[in-house]
């Protein structure tokens, strides 16, 4: 299982990479697996600003559908349009091109509650 040792985590599932003040968010390899293929990204919450844990998408795959949670509090600046005509990317390469939203952060103290690479595989099993 890929499990990315510069990345932070949440017991959600949702991964998070940090550049200066913007996160760029998705879903581990471990989620993607659980759910299987993913038919349909939607993500509604384009230029609002929410709060860490609220929902700013869903995640649809055959079988079942998603809540995506933010790690972190801040503002959705970016969509990864890719999704709409592809969302299999996610499966394919969820750490990478399989990208879902870019936040700008409201709190970098939010980082500091997300789990490290050890604790997330220890959180499944891994």
């Amino acid at each position: 299982m890929n499990i990315p040792a510069n990345l932070k985590y949440t017991k959600d599932h949702e991964w998070i990479s940090i550049d200066g003040e913007i996160a760029t968010i998705g879903i581990t390899d471990f989620a993607q697996k659980e759910l299987g293929d993913i038919v349909y990204v939607e993500v509604e919450t384009l230029d609002q600003t929410l709060d860490k844990d609220e929902v700013f998408g869903t995640v649809e795959a055959v079988k079942t559908v998603s809540d995506l949670f933010l790690p972190v509090a801040g503002e959705i600046i970016e969509f990864n349009d890719a999704l709409e005509s592809n969302p299999e990317i996610v499966n394919s390469d969820p750490y990478g091109a399989g990208w879902m939203v870019k936040v700008k952060v409201a709190n970098v103290a939010d980082i500091d509650e997300l789990l490290s690479s050890e604790d997330y595989k220890t959180l499944i099993g891994a």
